[in-house]
């Protein structure tokens, strides 16, 4: 028998008042209301083949976890498949309403879980409505596909697992026709929400948004105003270009959409959207084919700037794109550029190095190194003393130098010993020592 602490919490407090002082009866749980597997009240009780009754979250749970045994009797589970035990389920319920005044509350009556038949039978009448054009059709049999993914993480395996993701996006090019795709925004905005909770695409998937139709249609609610179609298809255009890396350059060609990842980056509507804006520009700047002609609209655009203000204060997972792209971009001539003439460059970049995580730190030198690497001599020569002079007054001397000692990838040695030799040709009585607050929780890897 299980006792509740809170009851007993409540007669202390009662006592406390002077509230009663005789003895109180110890609220119980009755046995065979508990589940086998985590000793609690169940909630959505369901029979096994062996017989023995489970609460559904911790059986399936326990199933996924690669068992295929009763945990309580240790016999070989024949089938999966588990039963609704309503007879528990309602003397459960009974019982909390019998003890509503010790502050019980009543389970609710679980949902039906979303069966296979019911899932593909739904997705039927999709693709039927999807091959006659059908909206209004298509449109309902979305909405209930939401709803069931919404309801429970069960149902969303199971809706994924009988294939949703395909038939979404293959309805999806189906409506993204341009001759009258302004009609057909609302079964699109619709199809495109539903996806974006059933990450990750399948590639069979995919095939289908990579169509020049769906991604003209994916970039038109990218550049505009409602939050929630922009967060949507960012994060469905992130999908196909980890998928397909080659598609950026044919989705950098479509008008505007280079903008709408720049205000995705500038305005971001949440951390999962602004992640997915950083590694589409990431792969459009790598791009083999054009990328001089992406590095250069995004640097007008003011993209070093703004990776500079995201850098600040950004998240790990942030922060490590942002650098990812900020490294990419002084792969140009044209993008060391407008880092050499950014006042914030050299001190953000090198506060990262050993700050944020291992890859900030090697996408951190290598930034630093490109920069050093390919200054020109007249800007060394210059008053100031250029971006060397500029590296070891914010301290990267001295972190290169604790980073060899830490310990680091060859690749990142190698940059940092040849980044230590180039700066250490200056005159040291030009240094600034760095605030040894900076590596208070650093840790030695040997």
């Amino acid at each position: 028998m299980m006792m509740f602490s809170w009851r007993r919490r409540r007669a202390t407090r009662r006592m406390a008042r002077g509230g009663g002082g005789g003895s109180m009866t110890e609220l119980t749980i009755p046995s065979h209301f508990l589940c086998p597997i985590s000793l609690d009240l169940m909630k959505d009780p369901v029979t096994m083949s062996t017989g023995i009754t489970y609460d559904r979250a911790n059986i399936e749970t326990w199933i996924e976890g690669g068992n295929f045994s009763c945990p309580f009797t240790n016999q070989p589970l024949h089938t999966i498949d588990s039963i609704p035990n309503h007879n528990i389920r309602k003397m459960i319920q009974a019982w909390c309403v019998e003890n509503r005044a010790h502050g019980i509350e009543r389970i609710p009556t679980p949902r039906v879980p979303a069966s296979p038949v019911q899932v593909r039978e739904i997705l039927d009448k999709i693709a039927a409505a999807a091959g006659r054009e059908d909206c209004e059709e298509c449109k309902s049999m979305v909405e209930k596909i939401k709803i069931l993914v919404q309801e429970s993480e069960r149902n969303k395996k199971c809706i994924i697992a009988n294939g949703t993701g395909n038939v979404l996006s293959s309805a999806f090019e189906a409506f993204s026709k341009p001759e009258r795709f302004e009609k057909r925004v609302e079964i699109l905005e619709e199809i495109l929400s539903t996806m974006a909770m059933i990450f990750p695409l399948q590639e069979e998937a995919i095939k289908h948004l990579k169509s020049e139709a769906s991604m003209q249609a994916l970039v038109w609610f990218v550049r505009g105003e409602d939050k929630s179609r922009r967060r949507s298809s960012i994060l469905v255009l992130k999908e196909i270009i980890s998928s397909y890396p080659e598609k950026v350059s044919e989705l950098g060609e479509i008008q505007g959409v280079l903008e709408g990842v720049m205000k995705l980056i500038k305005e971001p509507i949440c951390s999962s959207s602004k992640k997915a804006s950083l590694f589409i520009t990431y792969h459009a700047i790598a791009s083999s084919s054009n990328q001089e002609g992406f590095t250069k609209a995004f640097l007008q655009m003011g993209l070093v700037s703004l990776l500079l203000e995201t850098l600040i204060d950004a998240e790990r997972s942030v922060c490590e794109r942002a650098l990812g792209v900020f490294d990419g971009i002084c792969e140009t001539k044209q993008g060391r550029e407008e880092a050499y003439a950014h006042a914030l460059t050299m001190p953000v970049i090198v506060k990262k190095i050993l700050r944020v995580s291992d890859l900030a730190t090697e996408l951190s030198v290598s930034i630093v190194w490109k920069l050093v690497k390919h200054e020109s001599r007249e800007d060394e020569d210059e008053e100031d003393g250029g971006v060397k002079v500029e590296a070891l007054q914010v301290g990267a001397f001295q972190k290169l130098l604790l980073l060899l000692q830490v310990g680091c990838s060859e690749w990142t040695k190698e940059k940092a010993t040849e980044l230590l030799k180039l700066l250490n040709n200056l005159h040291r009585e030009r240094l600034e020592c760095i605030d040894s607050l900076d590596f208070k929780d650093l840790k030695r890897t040997f």
